[in-house]
């Protein structure tokens, strides 16, 4: 099912929506890193439902259990080992979807490739798996902290209520001051009133994620099949209802001449670097030194609260009208998630440009 993300950082991930946990291994982290279990959970909180109204009711307290790896508030190089146990699931709310096809869903693709689904929430290919990506992240954030690497994710869309594409515009400080996680508080409340109208009829509604790299040396990535933005693009495009990727300029560049888009060397006489970023912060596939910043597209959740036409595991046409609780929108909580995943993909390309000590 290929479980496991990474070449030298690596986790391996398990557990269903509606099992009795969800949970992962990390491999190749190295020895004497300090853990802070308070932000690990804190990242956890991020992503945990029923943080507002604009998001699913499901209560879960969502707290992360260590059980290796991990000695007296440092990192041991061995594999570290976590839990995080599932105790709000309402499994009979998809009694009626045993038999059914969510139109747009995982479930016909995993009947079909597997012969055999879990119904309970989407089992595996439900978005609570995404748990054991924020503890990886976290962990992962952790060490590139020590190296001076900061990654912070955003709600820049939601619907068509965009922010502007130049993240230098805003205060991303601002992000966690509201329920929708945007830096623009008069377009946060706008998103949130949308999402909660959308909910309100039983819909739901995408957006995109932006995503800002700072700190990140020259030379992270390598230049034919491992390109960092290639590696950054296979992460978010794993992440449950993303639709698309784009880093620096993105399809904007097609508007724009060579002249217009490329970007000056300059320098100070010590360093250098560039006048303009529509490279991305990436150039050949390997980091340049200058700001990764890149966008997440995320469609509308594929499950709604409205009478929809199928067909069940038979091929007869059927009704479905589903129950449960679901997100109107992923975004607020798939902010730290875009985040993890950057975080992990980082990480990994600094091990492997042994520039970690």
């Amino acid at each position: 099912m290929g479980n496991t993300f990474g070449r030298i950082f690596r986790l391996t991930t398990f557990g269903e929506s509606h099992g009795s946990a969800v949970g992962g291994i990390i491999d190749g982290f190295p020895a004497g890193i300090d853990i802070d279990t308070a932000f690990i959970q804190n990242e956890l909180n991020r992503r945990r439902p029923g943080q507002s109204k604009i998001t699913t009711d499901r209560k879960e307290a969502d707290e992360v259990e260590i059980l290796s790896g991990v000695f007296e508030g440092k990192s041991t190089g061995c594999p570290i080992g976590f839990l995080v146990h599932n105790s709000n699931q309402h499994s009979q709310d998809y009694e009626n979807m045993r038999s059914l096809f969510r139109p747009s869903h995982a479930d016909y693709t995993y009947y079909n490739k597997y012969g055999i689904r879990d119904h309970r929430g989407g089992g595996r290919s439900s978005a609570r798996i995404t748990i054991s990506r924020c503890v990886g992240g976290a962990f992962a954030k952790l060490a590139l902290q020590k190296h001076g690497i900061s990654v912070q994710a955003y709600t820049s869309q939601v619907g068509n209520i965009a922010l502007d594409k130049d993240y230098k515009k805003y205060d991303l400080s601002q992000t966690e001051r509201n329920a929708v996680r945007c830096p623009d508080a008069v377009k946060a409340e706008m998103m949130e009133r949308l999402i909660a109208n959308v909910k309100a009829e039983g819909d739901t509604i995408g957006g995109a994620i932006t995503c800002v790299i700072k700190g990140c040396p020259i030379g992270l990535g390598e230049p034919e099949a491992d390109k960092l933005q290639a590696s950054l693009a296979a992460a978010m495009m794993s992440i449950n209802a993303a639709k698309g990727f784009e880093y620096g300029d993105g399809f904007d560049c097609m508007l724009t001449k060579g002249s217009e888009q490329n970007d000056i060397f300059i320098s100070d006489g010590k360093h250098i670097s560039t006048q303009t970023n529509h490279s991305g912060g990436i150039q050949g596939g390997i980091s340049n030194g200058e700001d990764i910043y890149f966008r997440v597209a995320f469609k509308p959740v594929a499950t709604i609260l409205k009478e929809q036409q199928t067909i069940d595991t038979e091929g007869n046409p059927a009704t479905l009208k589903a129950k449960g609780r679901h997100d109107p929108c992923v975004l607020p909580r798939a902010v730290p998630i875009v985040e993890s995943m950057a975080a992990m993909v980082l990480f990994d390309a600094l091990l492997q440009s042994r520039l970690v000590k």
